[in-house]
């Protein structure tokens, strides 16, 4: 069986909110997160605009897939990501924002931080105290070390460690 290919992630964290923020309005909208299914493949295709195989993330059956979206516009994806629950912490295979949350045109800000914080929520829940990794390019590394408090291991493999975790879920997943 041929092994999946390992990336080296490139999300950039434009902005931490506490939700997604309209980059014209600046209103903020509250975000749900869910499962990514087969019916949501026909939106997120290297033809509408989006970089990775979510297709062959969905077909691995090691890996969660989840999608991001606005609280009452479950049809209009965000953001995907595709994590990997390892014996003692959670692994970010991939981070997409939707092709329309990218670059100096993007429609929301908040994608990237948002899902970043899903994932070490998901660490918290499945006992690892918040402790999640990554693979960053090299030229990232030192913009995680800023925007996220992660820690650069070693080679690219970046870490994110019970206090930096804790800050995300609060910043994204207010318990009031």
């Amino acid at each position: 069986m041929k092994q999946p290919r390992k990336y080296r992630l490139d999300f950039v964290i434009d902005k931490l909110t506490n939700s997604i923020q309209n980059t014209i309005s600046g209103d903020s909208f509250q975000t749900e997160i869910s499962a990514f299914t087969t019916a949501d493949l026909k939106q997120t295709t290297k033809k509408n605009g989006w970089n990775f195989n979510w297709k062959q993330e969905l077909s691995n059956s090691y890996r969660e897939v989840y999608k991001l979206t606005i609280v009452n516009n479950p049809s209009i994806i965000q953001g995907l990501i595709s994590l990997t629950v390892k014996s003692d912490h959670v692994y970010l295979e991939l981070i997409e924002s939707a092709p329309f949350n990218l670059g100096k045109n993007k429609l929301y800000e908040g994608v990237a931080g948002n899902l970043v914080a899903f994932a070490c929520k998901v660490s918290f829940q499945r006992g690892f105290d918040g402790f999640c990794s990554f693979t960053a390019k090299t030229k990232l590394i030192h913009h995680y070390e800023k925007s996220l408090g992660a820690y650069h291991f070693g080679n690219h493999l970046m870490i994110l460690d019970t206090k930096s975790a804790a800050a995300l879920v609060d910043k994204y997943f207010k318990t009031s």
